[in-house]
């Protein structure tokens, strides 16, 4: 399948769940370790289903092993620093932050072989610019950095981690088997850190629209993954893409646009799309 097709796959699904994300902790009110929990088992549930139709290799190694405990570790901090972020940022504004993690995929591209461009650092710059816009299109004003700094630097650092660690440690473990024994491991750790019936009792149905967005979910991460063994810079522009499909969402809704907003939007268009054909 074309990289590009892939991309606007995962989009597709990511976009989905944004919304969902944004649900489950601003409107359902699942904590951190709720929502972690939620998220992991239901979507252990899924990949499991996906198995036959993956292909799978194990090597039994300390690279195999370490990859599981690193994937567990960026996953489990992705979700439980995106329930804190989300309380101050919008689905949108958190996507717009990811444009950091650009420069350093394209970075470690390079180290894995790829030719470095002077034309595709200028498409990443472009985009970058674009999310700069988008980023102070938001609450300006009512967004208190301070307290969501650290976890967001941590969000961040777990989304660039998970992609590199997928491409390092697949010569010895396939994608799919880091990703299941990470998930369940931290589904593990959550069920003792909660009383999973209190979910049901707080929100029932909010609990059943995260399980549901689970299976687009499931899908973006398998393609996703498919995507970081080609690039991690085309992993990153994932995310861009995303706010793009949400900009774009907001406009049926006729949901109010800032003129930040909307010029930062075509600006990561054009990177996106410049990316991609240079």
């Amino acid at each position: 399948m074309n990289v590009v097709i892939m991309m606007l796959a995962v989009t597709a699904c990511y976009t989905t769940t944004s919304l969902s994300d944004k649900y489950a902790v601003s409107e359902a009110k699942f904590t951190g370790n709720e929502f972690t929990f939620l998220m992991c088992s239901s979507m252990s549930v899924f990949l499991l289903f996906a198995l036959p139709f993956q292909e799978l290799h194990f090597q039994l190694t300390w690279q195999s092993f370490a990859a599981i405990l690193l994937i567990a570790l960026c996953k489990l901090l992705e979700f439980q620093m995106s329930a804190l972020v989300l309380k101050q940022l919008s689905a949108f504004e958190l996507k717009a932050w990811l444009g950091v993690t650009l420069f350093a995929s394209y970075v470690t591209d390079i180290f894995y072989g790829a030719d470095m461009r002077l034309l595709k650092l200028f498409c990443i710059a472009v985009t970058v610019v674009g999310l700069v816009f988008i980023a102070r299109s938001g609450k300006e004003g009512k967004i208190e950095y301070r307290k969501i700094a650290v976890p967001l630097v941590l969000y961040l650092a777990a989304k660039y981690g998970y992609g590199l660690v997928i491409k390092a440690f697949t010569p010895y473990i396939s994608p799919t088997m880091q990703l299941l024994p990470a998930l369940v491991l931290i589904a593990i750790i959550m069920f003792f850190m909660i009383k999973p019936s209190e979910i049901v009792k707080k929100n029932k149905q909010g609990a059943l629209k995260v399980i549901l967005a689970r299976i687009p979910n499931v899908i973006g991460m398998l393609l996703e993954n498919a995507v970081i063994s080609i690039s991690l810079a085309n992993y990153s522009f994932i995310q861009p893409m995303i706010l793009v499909a949400l900009f774009f969402i907001g406009l049926i809704r006729k949901e109010r646009c800032s003129k930040l907003n909307l010029i930062g939007s075509v600006i990561c268009v054009i990177g996106v799309v410049l990316f991609q054909i240079v």
